[in-house]
């Protein structure tokens, strides 16, 4: 990856928005690059947690195992994002496994130097601080929902999530870039295959949905909408 990209993709990481182009050129060195083949673990749930992990390309998967053994994908992350981060800043070890979709390149940064940035630019403490907390309540709320709320409901929001951070508007709805299988969608939603795919066939029966191809669009994302305000 060319030291172009690389100061790219660190200036668009939200916790580092507050740094002058200097200051962000000071940090860029600290940044360690790995490729990360599909299917592929970046960590294992109950690692140490000794690096903070930001998708340069590529889709990582957060998992987490059920007591029945059953693997619930927890969150998508794509270009741009942090992974890992507050185990880091706990000094716990991961919670989760984080697994890559697809072929990936991630930059990871140790507990130590984030910690030296930490102490250098007080701002990106509090940039820090507000970032972790918007992920901790998203966090919370999909919990909430998968406990919570009907099948449709769970399916729905989780389409409507994805496309509001991967999805490419395009003549005739929402493409989500990512190659999403039912298997996936079942995952996320805690539910069965089965259900994933009777839930998916009704969404593209009722125009909501086109998922003929590997990659879902979204053609009525107000209709999505609508149902997560249906009893």
């Amino acid at each position: 990856m060319s030291e172009t990209k690389r100061y790219q993709i660190i200036k668009g990481i939200p916790i580092f928005s507050s740094l002058t182009e200097k200051e962000l050129m000071e940090i860029e060195p600290l940044f360690i690059e790995e490729g990360i083949k599909k299917d592929e673990y970046v960590f294992w749930e109950g690692d140490p947690s000794n690096w903070l992990y930001v998708v340069a390309e590529g889709k990582v998967r957060v998992l987490k195992q059920s007591a029945s053994g059953k693997d619930i994908i927890l969150e998508i992350i794509s270009s741009g994002d942090l992974f890992g981060g507050v185990a880091v800043l706990d000094k716990r070890p991961y919670p989760a496994s984080a697994q890559a979709m697809e072929n990936s390149k991630i930059l990871k940064l140790s507990r130590a130097n984030i910690l030296k940035i930490l102490d250098r630019y007080p701002t990106v403490a509090l940039d820090t601080v507000t970032y972790m907390g918007k992920r901790l309540r998203d966090a919370h709320e999909m919990m909430r929902s998968l406990a919570a709320e009907r099948v449709e409901k769970r399916i729905a929001t989780i389409l409507l999530r994805l496309s509001e951070k991967i999805g490419i508007e395009e003549k005739g709805g929402i493409r989500l870039d990512i190659n999403l299988t039912r298997l996936d969608l079942a995952e996320m939603a805690g539910t069965t295959v089965e259900t994933a795919i009777r839930v998916m066939s009704k969404f593209s029966k009722d125009g909501l949905v086109d998922s003929q191809t590997k990659k879902i669009v979204i053609t009525n994302k107000e209709g999505l909408e609508s149902l997560l305000e249906s009893e």
